[in-house]
């Protein structure tokens, strides 16, 4: 398969010329030099879709294929598509992600399922050729998250992992106007956090399972747990069985804006602590509390998250908070805060693109705060790809990011630190934590490593 070519030179060059047409009210969303780019879809439901809507605003790339195992999603998506696309074409729908690499030669997929399958069908996509733009988190255990960035070595393919931090606007004047100027001097400690009240407290009965879903190919390689209502419409969120609770979801964000911010890789050690101490009343396992401590030299990064009470600060309820001798840098997906401990403050807000892409704002649940970066993160991936270099979200730096939750969750169920070891892929002096670093599949599933 050759290479994109998504020649950012010439789309420049021609940007002038579009601009007029968009200040008449007719924003532009295609350019002529990304025809021809064929792209597939897996996972429709709403980030899925999402992810799609962003590059169809900036890419003039034809979506050929789509795959999803709910037919309402797959309808549905394939006809909001049609509308979008240049050609007005409907693509091709699959229920089966493998039929779909199988029966197509894709440039690029998006893969945007829940996390249990995350592993498997970027692997699978990568030796079909594509690249791949994968949602966070990479994986559901370490080992799964080491064999995708195997296999995109392997077959020089680019992985763009959706942790957009990286190309939020407000976020990169960050880093490049407060942190790497060295205005916060010495920085030996950061605080991340999320309060948002994200655990379901439900207990939904058994139910058949409609005919319009194959909740065994749903549900694929995780345990098969019985059948009690749609699980993507994110109940799934609710059970460790298909993620990593609300660490895996959401401080794989912040830490990896404060890894990116600080230039950070693995820490050196893991600890963690927490459980279920509030919210017993539902089916979920996940955990309503925990409080994890990745610790570098000189630095630790303390993640703390409830999903019960109030917000240390109202105005941050997920964020980060880098700590220097010369002042401090507060980070939400909204603004930040530079707190100098001489001078005035700093402060940037998130920047919408409503006027450019008016459009966003009949879309349904769109996170509008989030779109530009989203946007910026796939034209990363697509310079990345024109320029035979790695993207800002590299597999490896998600997978970094996504390990190191993971181990978290072990040091909470294991009660003691953890010490992970990326050469050797084993949790120093500790068999029984090195043991997890692997789930167990269910046949006839296989796992990658």
């Amino acid at each position: 398969m050759k290479n994109l070519s998504f020649n950012r030179r010439q789309f420049l060059a021609g940007s002038a010329s579009l601009l007029s047409l968009a200040a008449l009210g007719n924003p532009v969303h295609s350019f002529a030099h990304f025809a021809n780019k064929r792209v597939g879809l897996i996972g429709c439901g709403w980030y899925g879709k999402g992810d799609l809507f962003r590059l169809l605003q900036v890419a003039d790339v034809e979506v050929v294929a789509i795959c999803d195992v709910d037919e309402r999603h797959l309808h549905e998506a394939a006809a909001l598509i049609a509308g979008k696309q240049k050609s007005k074409k409907e693509p091709k729908k699959y229920k089966d992600y493998r039929d779909l690499l199988k029966e197509n030669k894709l440039d690029l997929v998006l893969i945007g399922t829940p996390d249990h399958w995350h592993a498997l069908m970027a692997i699978a996509a990568v030796e079909a050729g594509a690249h791949v733009y994968l949602q966070k988190p990479v994986s559901v255990d370490v080992l799964e998250g080491e064999a995708v960035v195997a296999a995109a070595r392997k077959h020089n393919r680019k992985i763009q992992v959706g942790t957009q931090r990286r190309s939020t606007p407000h976020m990169q004047d960050a880093k490049k106007n407060i942190v790497d100027k060295g205005l916060l001097g010495k920085i030996s400690h950061v605080e991340m956090c999320c309060y948002y009240h994200m655990k379901s407290n439900a207990n939904p009965p058994l139910q058949e399972v409609p005919a319009f879903l194959d909740y065994e190919l749903w549900t694929g390689p995780a345990p098969l747990r019985p059948y009690d209502g749609l699980p993507h419409g994110g109940w799934w969120r609710s059970f460790m069985e298909y993620g990593n609770g609300i660490t895996g979801d959401m401080c794989v964000h912040m830490f990896d804006t404060v890894r990116w911010m600080l230039g950070l890789k693995w820490p050196k050690k893991v600890e963690a602590t927490g459980g279920i101490y509030v919210q017993k009343e539902g089916k979920s396992n996940i955990a309503d509390t925990q409080t994890a401590i990745f610790e570098y030299d000189e630095l630790n990064c303390v993640w703390t998250h409830r999903t019960w009470g109030t917000p240390t600060d109202p105005e941050y309820p997920w964020a980060f908070i880098l700590y220097g001798d010369k002042g401090t840098l507060k980070g939400s997906v909204m603004k930040y805060e530079f707190i100098p401990t001489k001078g005035e403050k700093i402060i940037k807000e998130v920047q919408y693109e409503k006027e450019k892409y008016p459009e966003d704002l009949k879309e349904p649940r769109i996170e509008l705060h989030a779109a530009p970066a989203s946007r910026r993160h796939l034209l990363n991936l697509l310079d990345a790809i024109d320029a035979d270099t790695l993207p800002v979200a590299d597999i490896l730096e998600g997978h970094i990011s996504s390990a190191s939750c993971i181990l978290a969750n072990i040091s909470m169920q294991l009660q003691r630190p953890i010490y992970y070891d990326p050469e050797k892929r084993i949790c120093v002096d500790d068999k029984e934590a090195t043991a997890l670093l692997k789930r167990e599949y269910r046949a006839p599933w296989r796992h990658p490593f």
